[in-house]
């Protein structure tokens, strides 16, 4: 038998660990759990003899139940968060907000704050603001890149021109815009770069570089417009215009610029002969507005000398009709002096001898008058 003399261990005892003391040669306990000898405290209960700590495994148990507790507790706090959290949102002025419940649109919710069942219902945001993209070109760094692929274009008169456009538009249906179609900001592309080939192949090079392009504008978005109404996958069109456009390579560009430079200067040499036109012009029709006056002015003379000449007539035939002789005879010697103005006219019975000079008296009459 082993000796556990002064061996303080731990042993099991009537279902309980405890701890078990050798207070000498025997512990008189009476127990038969240490076979020594008795010793000084014959009862065990000294400060020598077994001192009985229990050590009980229900405590254990009791916490663990505690902390399973616990952490359900936890768990529950978190999924009521988590689904009060998830029962309202909140929709901005950009925004529209599609509602779905098991995969079916319930709603279409504008600006405001709005519930919904968590966990059933989904909520989807739409941006409904106006984006702009570019077709032809990229932008990188803040530069802009060019596309050749969808920037080169064939004119009608079978040039090539390198052409962009700023497209802006923006969403109109929300739901059509989240469910018709998968890649709805792609086919707004390719209906543009197909709108813009179809209208760009009617109009020649010069046109589309200068005097065409907002014809070229209007068409291309009278056709994207018919298409996404087709289409309908809820984008719309605001606007497109035209960036730049010019020849695909430096040598063209260098050759469409002297073009461009002898028209204007044409169109120079036009307007200063316009302008010239417009100067003569008034000036002509004013010459000829003065002489249709002066003409008219002369026409009015001659006619009021004509009549005067006509009434002189008249009143010279009256007289020559009361005496015709006398008439005649006037008329002879005024025709006289008119044809003969030199000639000394004297007027005579035939039998008169001398005669004063009648001259003198018609000078003297004429210095007198």
């Amino acid at each position: 038998m082993p000796d556990f003399n002064g061996f303080r261990g731990r042993g099991f005892q009537n279902g309980q660990f405890r701890d078990v003391g050798s207070g000498g040669p025997g512990d008189g306990s009476g127990n038969g759990q240490n076979p020594g000898g008795p010793g000084p405290n014959p009862s065990g209960n000294g400060p020598s003899g077994n001192t009985n700590r229990p050590f009980s495994r229900k405590p254990s148990m009791d916490n663990l139940k505690r902390a399973g507790l616990r952490a359900l507790s936890i768990a529950l706090v978190i999924i009521i968060a988590v689904l009060v959290m998830g029962s309202y949102y909140n929709v901005s002025e950009q925004e529209n907000a599609v509602v779905t419940m098991f995969g079916k649109v319930v709603r279409t919710d504008t600006a405001g704050l709005y519930f919904k069942i968590p966990l059933i219902q989904q909520v989807h945001m739409v941006d409904i603001t106006t984006h702009g993209t570019g077709i032809g070109y990229s932008v990188s760094g803040g530069q802009n890149i060019t596309n050749s692929f969808d920037g080169i274009m064939i004119t009608s008169d079978f040039n090539l021109i390198n052409i962009d456009f700023y497209l802006e538009y923006k969403v109109s249906d929300p739901v059509a815009y989240l469910f018709n179609s998968a890649e709805p900001e792609e086919i707004l592309h390719n209906i543009a770069l197909a709108s813009i080939r179809s209208t760009v192949i009617n109009y020649t090079v010069d046109e589309a570089m200068t005097t065409g392009k907002s014809a070229i504008q209007a068409d291309v978005k009278e056709k994207m417009v018919e298409e996404l109404g087709e289409q309908d996958i809820g984008i719309q069109v605001v606007n497109i215009t035209i960036q730049d456009a010019e020849p695909p390579t430096q040598e063209i560009i260098l050759a469409f610029k002297e073009v461009e430079t002898a028209k204007q200067s044409a169109e120079t040499r036009i307007n200063q002969a316009r302008k010239y036109e417009n100067e003569q012009i008034p000036a002509a029709e004013a010459q000829a507005d003065r002489i249709v006056q002066t003409a008219e002015a002369q026409k009015a003379a001659r006619i009021a000398e004509a009549e005067g000449q006509v009434a002189r007539f008249n009143a010279m035939y009256e007289q020559y009709a009361l005496n015709p002789e006398v008439t005649r005879s006037r008329m002879y010697y005024e025709a006289l002096e008119d044809v003969l103005p030199g000639l000394k006219v004297i007027i005579t019975d035939g039998s008169t001898q001398t005669m004063l000079p009648v001259e003198s008296f018609v000078t003297e009459a004429e210095a007198a008058g």
